[in-house]
């Protein structure tokens, strides 16, 4: 067997597809039909100079067709990309929380630990699920301040 560039793309184009199992986000699958669409033009006899350039224009088409559209069809209910670290957590109240290994004292916002530090710089052990306000980020570290109990306010 021969191979040829209709090969080259369809291999590509699997590679790129099941690297979008990893991911979910659904960048690859659109870069997976583009190189797909690039081995159909490369069937169809189209010189490899301009194979490049179908490979392109898909890509250039597609990613952001996807990004803008498909994408958010298929993320689930009040999930935000790209949210965390752009203000719109900022006033919410989180729990502290221990990290196993090495006892580092943080919080999760979005699912990811960031550890903390207080408003005045300190960066105190506190008991795991202290109430604090988060504030903003320095770097990946969390600032806070202490959330007021029930009985405070």
């Amino acid at each position: 067997m021969e191979w040829t560039l209709t090969h080259f793309w369809l291999i590509l184009a699997l590679l790129l597809g099941l690297t979008e199992l990893t991911s979910g986000a659904m960048i690859m699958l659109a870069l997976a039909l583009a190189a797909a669409l690039t081995a159909l033009a490369a069937a169809l006899g189209v010189s490899f100079e301009w194979q490049l350039v179908v490979m392109g224009a898909m890509s250039g088409l597609l990613v952001p067709t996807v990004i803008w559209w498909i994408r958010p069809r298929f993320s689930p209910k009040g999930v935000a990309y790209g949210t965390t670290g752009t203000g719109v957590e900022r006033g919410k109240r989180y729990q502290t929380l221990l990290r196993d290994f090495d006892q580092a004292t943080g919080i999760k916002i979005n699912g990811d630990f960031y550890r903390l530090k207080l408003e005045d710089g300190s960066s105190p052990a506190l008991p795991e699920g202290t109430s604090v306000i988060f504030e903003t980020f320095d770097g990946t570290t969390a600032i806070v301040h202490f959330a007021q109990t029930d009985k405070e306010s």
